[in-house]
């Protein structure tokens, strides 16, 4: 089906996916309960929707300042696509510009991309419970083959033939989905309950927090939020009561667990906001961005603890990262560390004002607490221990904090393009003889994490209104895919 409208192009999307997801799966009940496996007429058929979108000037190139949904090149330009329901939003969101604007043609057909018989089972599923090996049914089914998963486009390491597509977006269906069902098993949640607005803790007690902060929001009659989604499956929804909401979220079995997410939810276009713990290390905080980026979040935030090493800091200071200085190790491989890591200009003044509204203070008295400087990441907890060797690379690079996880978060958003900023908050001066032991770790904990929450929910509110120039051109390389 060719020439299509943007509306027609997903409509026809999910009658493809749909089909084909409902046909591996009723092929998958029948094997479990009568051993006879798929056709290979069947077996063709259980293959992502394909999206191609063709563009051929009469003339030049509209301007448009927009650093998403544009061509660089005439083309035809290609992706496999998975549940598109979920993403018609932002499927419209880039499509109608590309036929609006330059006059694009769409088309919808079958791709060759096999659909992994993982993707289309649910957890109700009673197949699943079947005495079926996973080499038995790898026999008759498709299964999730690693090489054919990867970044390439993201990490521009794709080449250009003559004659052949170019990619349309930077990820196809089988890394979204690979990563989708990723998520449900880090982060205990659904993933369609993950919302675009995402913040990266490293302290369970910025998720209770963040807790308190949801009830209270879904408690106000005039709130903007409808419901909660908890790791393990349950949520909590308006009109609850404060106390039924408190137990359930209790209930909830965050513990089984690496990175529990809560996410809560408002059903407007501005996006509700999850919180995540992906707990210590720059390991973590990789394979939490490596899955969130495939639902391509407007920004992603680190409000965690740092070391303080500067004299002048106080315990409770703030940290506002412009750079970083990677000693992390975790993305050398896909972003040298010689590839400077920018600031984004919109999410530092947004922080910036957060901190000013939170903390009701201003000018130099806000300078005194919020420190803006270059943040060292470390894969190593115990880096004291060798700041013999490291005091000379810290003071090259001007370095005012340390942790583990903003430097590989920053990294990632830069390299997978979803803004991003960091605003830490001191928990100890290692350098300085005031080092995190339990009783003044209590006390802060107990004065700070609040606000900081705070800050960052606050951020998020005044980003929502600089969409246009939140997703901006510093993120674009110079041969991107159409789509954001």
């Amino acid at each position: 089906m060719a020439g299509l409208t943007p509306e027609q192009a997903i409509d026809r999307l999910e009658a493809l996916h749909t089909s084909a997801c409902d046909g591996l799966r009723a092929a998958l009940a029948r094997f479990a309960a009568t051993g006879e496996p798929p056709t290979a007429q069947e077996r063709a058929t259980f293959r992502y929707p394909e999206l191609s979108v063709d563009w051929q000037p009469a003339g030049p190139a509209p301007y448009t300042r927009r650093a998403w949904a544009k061509f660089q090149e005439p083309g035809r330009y290609v992706t496999t696509v998975t549940q598109p329901g979920f993403f018609r939003r932002y499927l419209l969101e880039q499509l109608r510009p590309l036929v609006e604007e330059f006059g694009a043609r769409i088309e919808v057909g079958v791709g060759g991309q096999e659909i992994p018989y993982p993707f289309v089972t649910e957890a109700g599923d009673g197949f699943l419970h079947a005495d079926l090996s996973v080499s038995e049914l790898a026999r008759h089914f498709p299964t999730p083959v690693l090489a054919h998963v990867g970044d390439e486009i993201a990490d521009g390491a794709w080449r250009f033939e003559p004659g052949k597509p170019r990619p349309l977006a930077l990820f196809d269906a089988l890394r979204v989905d690979f990563s989708l069902h990723r998520l449900v098993h880090y982060t205990g949640t659904d993933w369609r309950t993950l919302q675009p607005w995402i913040l990266f803790t490293n302290y369970q007690r910025y998720l209770d927090q963040f807790l308190a902060w949801a009830v209270e929001e879904l408690a106000r009659p005039d709130g903007i939020y409808d419901r909660l989604a908890l790791p393990g499956g349950t949520t909590v929804r308006r009109g609850q009561g404060s106390d039924a909401m408190a137990a359930a979220i209790a209930a909830a079995p965050w513990q089984r667990y690496q990175m529990p997410a809560y996410n809560l939810i408002r059903s407007d276009e501005r996006g509700g906001i999850s919180i995540v713990n992906i707990g210590v290390g720059p390991s973590n905080a990789k394979t939490a961005t490596d899955h969130l980026a495939v639902l391509r979040p407007h920004c992603w935030l680190m409000i965690g603890h740092c070391g303080g090493l500067r004299q002048s800091q106080t315990i409770g200071d703030y940290v506002l990262a412009h750079g970083y200085l990677r000693r992390d190790r975790i993305l050398d491989d896909l972003v040298p560390p010689e590839i400077p890591v920018p600031a984004l200009a919109e999410v530092q003044l947004a922080l910036q004002e957060a901190a000013a509204r939170v903390t009701g203070e201003h000018g130099d008295a806000l300078k005194r607490r919020l420190r803006t400087g270059t943040v060292v990441s470390y894969d190593d907890r115990n880096w004291e221990l060798r700041w013999s060797q490291e005091r000379r690379r810290i003071g090259l690079g001007r370095c005012i904090a340390v942790d583990m996880e903003s430097a590989a978060l920053a990294t990632q958003g830069y390299r997978l393009r979803v803004p991003y900023g960091t605003l830490l908050c001191v928990s100890d001066k290692p350098l300085h003889g005031e080092i995190k032991l339990p009783g003044a770790a209590t006390r802060f904990y107990q004065r700070a994490v609040g606000e900081h929450l705070r800050i960052g929910l606050e951020a998020i509110d005044l980003l929502r209104g600089e969409l246009g120039s939140l997703h901006s051109r510093k993120l674009r390389g110079f041969d991107e895919p159409p789509f954001r």
